[in-house]
């Protein structure tokens, strides 16, 4: 679609006088005017690149202008045809507009009037090509075909979401720990399905407060409560035709668990402070890092919530599970930052890559993300180099080589070496985290600063072991 200041119109009318005056006044507009004065002549235009905007005369002398209309939709598709005419039918406008045109013009036509249909037009075409290119942009962003999966079990994850985009299912379960990308792949589901040129809206079930978070999810009428100074549509309404990812569902409140299972089961809800039901169209795809069977158990999660969830469950692996996608995934984050940051970093030594091998990665790709982008920023060296990528060996459990284990187990000079006998990975990991605290005199952001995760990583891990 041509800008604005470039755009011409072409006009196809056979009175010279009328074509003389609609260039004038288009011309003042800024638009470049062509012309042509018979459906002969305005067929030789669909060879040459298209115009912003086309004014068609209904009756001209070798034909009627809605013989050319279908030409004129096929060869150029986003252009806004305009029909002028000076018969005034109605039967007439409502066939041109059922076969594709934009509007009508009634002769004798009227400058001003003239004027805005024909901005509108342009403004209207160029505003939707922009919404659809955007949408195509992410689509590409966010297909399958840009998470990288080299392992077995990540190939099989994709694999279970194609299928799942797919397919009419209305309700995906996501679970994994925190940073494995379910975003990523709540995304990849959304936009590879016939839903991709609808919303894809997210909320974070653990980010906002009890009352704020209903009326985040169904809206809420004007007076409803204090602040609400205005009747807001919610993110289930917003996403009509689309998706609505509910991140960290395990940490919706129990008492709004019940609403979301009436708009599971009938699609249906009411805003606050309304009794008017809304019908919506939306898949719900909803992921945690929680174990949701134990929290059932203890009762702060509904059993009914949770089947209704898990219709189509996908488990998306720990990092740590999936070593052979860890340097692919680096690699493509050194070309990402290289973009962005201006440089030109040519990869890993040989020693960095055994180094992000060798590593547990507790905070998943997303810390994978982080160090690449840290060492990316700062490094002097061509290749990111071990001292790049500031890992604390202390907390790098690997396997012992040849030369460098000592017999029995113990720490090697360049960082920890599993012991002969093997270590239980929960059990070490939890003695890291008391350390960490205590290291932080109980402060959890400090600790987790400490092991190079973040503050729900670490308080997490707590309530697992009891200690939250």
């Amino acid at each position: 679609m041509a800008k604005m200041r470039n755009a011409s119109v072409l006009v196809i009318d056979d009175d010279p006088a009328l074509r003389l005056g609609l260039g004038e006044t288009l011309r003042t507009l800024g638009y470049r005017v062509d012309e042509a004065d018979s459906l002969a002549a305005g067929r030789e235009w669909l060879r040459r690149p298209p115009p912003a905007a086309v004014l068609l005369d209904l009756q001209l002398t070798d034909g009627l202008g809605l013989e050319l209309l279908p030409h004129l939709k096929d060869s150029w598709p986003d252009v806004p045809v305009l029909m002028m005419t000076a018969h005034g039918s109605i039967d007439t406008a409502v066939k041109a507009m059922q076969q594709g045109a934009y509007s009508y013009l009634q002769k004798p036509l009227h400058t001003e009037e003239l004027k805005l249909v024909v901005a509108q037009a342009i403004e209207n075409t160029r505003l939707r090509w922009q919404a659809e290119d955007r949408q195509r942009r992410r689509a590409e962003e966010f297909s399958f075909e840009k998470i990288v999966a080299r392992s077995t079990a990540m190939k099989r994850v994709l694999d279970q979401a194609g299928k799942v985009a797919e397919s009419p299912a209305s309700t995906v379960l996501l679970l994994g720990e925190s940073g494995t990308g379910k975003g990523l792949v709540a995304r990849a589901i959304h936009y590879a399905s016939d839903r991709a040129a609808a919303p894809f809206l997210t909320v974070t079930c653990s980010a906002i407060p009890e009352p704020l978070l209903e009326a985040e999810l169904l809206g809420h009428e004007k007076g409803a409560f204090t602040d609400a100074k205005a009747r807001r549509r919610g993110v289930f309404e917003a996403a009509d035709g689309g998706t609505v990812f509910l991140d960290e569902i395990g940490d919706m409140p129990l008492a709004l668990q019940a609403k979301l299972l009436g708009v599971l089961e009938d699609r249906s809800f009411s805003r606050i402070g309304s009794t008017e039901t809304i019908q919506v169209d939306v898949r719900i795809i909803a992921a945690t890092h929680r174990d949701l069977d134990r929290h059932v158990a203890e009762g702060r999660f509904r059993e009914d919530l949770l089947y209704r969830l898990r219709v189509v469950p996908i488990v998306i692996p720990p990092l740590r599970e999936r070593t052979s996608d860890i340097l692919p995934l680096a690699e493509s984050y050194v070309h990402h930052f290289n973009r962005e940051f201006g440089r030109n970093v040519e990869g890993f030594s040989p020693g960095a890559e055994e180094m992000l091998k060798a590593h547990a990665w507790p905070g998943n790709v997303r810390e994978l993300r982080n160090v690449v982008e840290r060492a990316l920023l700062f490094t002097r060296h061509p290749r990111l180099e071990t001292e790049d990528l500031m890992l604390d060996p202390g907390y790098r459990p690997r396997a012992p080589s040849a030369s460098a284990a000592p017999q029995g187990g113990g720490a090697a000079a360049d960082g920890f070496t599993l012991p002969a006998d093997g270590v239980k990975l929960d059990e070490l990991e939890n003695d890291l985290v008391r350390q960490a605290m205590e290291r932080a005199q109980g402060n959890k952001s400090r600790a987790a600063k400490i092991l190079g995760i973040s503050r729900d990583q670490i308080r997490y891990r707590l309530e697992k072991m009891g200690e939250g």
